[in-house]
């Protein structure tokens, strides 16, 4: 059976997001979990689908990954989640191979079809189709297609939070907050005392900079190009601020470490130039992390910017987070005055979602977040 729903659908790349009825399959397979989405984060990721910066994923689509919502139904062999539950959605995984099993989902070998956009279930069977032509399958971001009112996902999609947490505030945890956060915390894993260079100050690097504040860095230097960007980093916990408009990032980063460089750099921009200005600005031993999804190069020369000065680089997929431990543990950092993401949060409707996704691109909002469902109430 089927169920019309509204959802955000990408026709061709470079369209506008167009709300429009479709439908959704309202009949959870054995593991899969039927959810009334209350509000969703726009995520930079989305935007790259959307132009296609991300790759050529399957058009029409319907986009969004971090959503936030209501369980309405659940499949027959579901155990952790129940009708009723409050949910956060991040990413799909398949949990019987050997990395999952190892406690590494982001390293899932089914990552990739599981994530990327085919909106196909287990069964073959589409999760939204056209409401004009029900023999077209629409794809899904992330297994989850969160831009929309109802979507059917994976069990391995769901976390289930406390009822007095509010939804409106906390879907974008399940993909830029935990992104950020989750490269510092399991990952990088920062001595205290250390120093970190975060590049770009947008969800994904603010969210590095609250955890490397929470792990006991000691210096914390923001690097943006845009001022309010800047002056949020200082609120949230940068200890310093460099714009890279003005001053050479590079240098001014050396004389705020007293020469030596940073420990740790992460790069969210996903610019080539930026990302060498890291690998530049960190010190013997240093540890760099770039995190945007993007199709620009790193040009290195290995020996000189790495093996001399033993630097390296780190791919990080998802903050290699386990979704269902991390995000309830950003929600405590967050409920204890330690986490403020949503100091970086601004909400719109639903059906504002190309003024959302406007205000996310030009750097004007860090964290658009939709409301789908504006009757709800924490």
């Amino acid at each position: 059976m089927a169920k019309e729903v509204q959802a955000a659908v990408v026709e061709r790349r470079n369209d506008p997001f167009v709300v429009k009825n479709v439908l959704v399959d309202d009949q959870p397979g054995p593991k899969e979990v039927l959810v009334h989405i209350v509000a969703s984060g726009i995520c930079h990721s989305d935007e790259a689908v959307r132009v296609g910066d991300a790759g050529d994923l399957p058009l029409p689509i319907v986009l969004g990954h971090e959503g936030a919502g209501i369980v309405e139904k659940v499949g027959s062999a579901v155990s952790g989640v129940a009708v009723g539950d409050h949910v956060v959605l991040s990413y799909a995984y398949d949990g019987t191979c050997d990395n999952c099993l190892a406690g590494q989902p982001a390293s899932c070998e089914q990552w990739v079809p599981l994530n990327m956009g085919s909106g196909k279930r287990p069964n073959g069977q589409p999760v939204f189709t056209d409401k004009d032509d029900t023999t077209q399958g629409l794809g899904s971001m992330f297994n989850q297609a969160s831009f929309s009112t109802t979507t059917l996902v994976q069990e391995s999609n769901v976390t289930v939070v406390g009822k007095d947490v509010d939804l409106r505030k906390v879907g974008p945890l399940g993909c830029g907050f935990v992104t950020g956060s989750g490269t510092v915390f399991n990952t990088l894993k920062p001595e205290p005392n250390s120093t970190m260079a975060i590049f770009g100050t947008g969800a994904v690097g603010s969210a590095a900079l609250m955890a490397a504040k929470i792990s006991g860095c000691a210096q914390i230097i923001s690097v943006d190009i845009v001022p309010e960007r800047l002056a949020m980093s200082k609120e949230i916990g940068a200890t310093a601020t460099v714009n890279s408009k003005e001053v050479d990032a590079v240098a001014a980063i050396k004389e705020l470490t007293g020469g030596k460089g940073v420990d740790y750099a992460v790069d969210t921009t996903g610019l080539s130039a930026v990302m060498k200005q890291a690998v530049d600005a960190m010190g013997i031993n240093g540890v760099f992390a770039p995190l945007a999804v993007s199709q620009k190069e790193l040009d290195l020369v290995p020996f000189n910017d790495l093996v001399a000065t033993q630097k390296s680089v780190v791919g990080v997929l998802m903050g290699n987070a386990v979704p269902q431990i991390e995000i309830k543990k950003l929600i405590s950092f967050w409920q204890k005055g330690l986490y403020p993401f949503d100091k970086l949060e601004k909400t719109f409707k639903f059906a504002d979602i190309n003024e959302a996704d406007r205000a996310s691109t030009s750097g004007e909002v860090i964290k658009p977040v939709l409301i789908m469902d504006e009757d709800y109430t924490v």
